[in-house]
This record gives structure tokens, sequence and C-alpha cells, in this order.
């Protein structure tokens, strides 16, 4: 039982030595790793994710008018695989970002409390 408490306890200081003098290291490695990419991910949010500019609205406009006229004829079918593909993974984009905003709204990943008039069954 000693032996093995002595172990335990060599595997203790051992880890501990390591994180002591190797955890600045590792640090320095994960800052210089992951400053490029925080760099070129801040570049894309700000050109990307700003709010349209007023003069952006009409061509807005324009292309939610060109959605509805390409549904009503047809021409979505067109479309070549990758071009669908594209157009489903916006779509899921933005019902992602409504839901986010949703839990951002409510301040819960939960859904919300709903009341009921209806007792509950009593085999739950």
């Amino acid at each position: 039982m000693a032996k093995a408490l002595q172990k335990i306890v060599g595997l203790g200081q051992r880890l501990g030595t390591s994180v002591v003098t190797q955890g600045p290291k590792v640090a320095g490695d994960a800052v210089q790793w992951t400053r490029p990419r925080l760099s070129k991910f801040w570049y894309y949010a700000r050109v990307e994710l700003v709010p349209p500019m007023p003069s952006e609205i009409p061509a807005i406009q324009k292309g939610f008018s060109e959605v509805v006229a390409s549904a009503r004829s047809g021409k979505f079918m067109n479309l070549t695989t990758r071009e669908a593909f594209r157009n489903t993974l916006v779509c899921v984009e933005v019902a992602f970002w409504f839901f986010v905003g949703e839990q951002i709204g409510r301040r819960s990943i939960i859904g919300y409390n709903v009341k009921s008039d209806h007792p509950e069954p009593k085999y739950i």
C-alpha cells in the first residue's frame, strides 16, 4: 500500500514539475499557433458580419426578387449539385443564427417554460 502511495506521489511530483517547466513553452506555442488564425478570423468577421449599408439595400431587394422569380419559374431546378449544396448551407446558417438569437433573447438554452392547464400524468 505504501509503495503504491509513493508511486502516486512521485507521479504527482513529476507531473507538477513538467507543468511548471513546460507550461510557458506550451502556452507560447499556443499563442503563436492561434495568432495568425485569429487575425484571419477577425478580418473576415469585420467584412462579413457587419450590417448592410443603406446603399446596399437595393441590391438586397433585387436579390430577393430574383429568388422569388426563380421559385416561380422553376429555374432553381437547373442548379448544379454544388450550387444547390451551397444554397442549402446558407439556409442552414440562417436557421442556426436564428436559433442562436432566440437563445440569446431567452437568456437560456432551454425553451420557454409553458404552463399547462392539464394535470401531469401520474406515470411520469
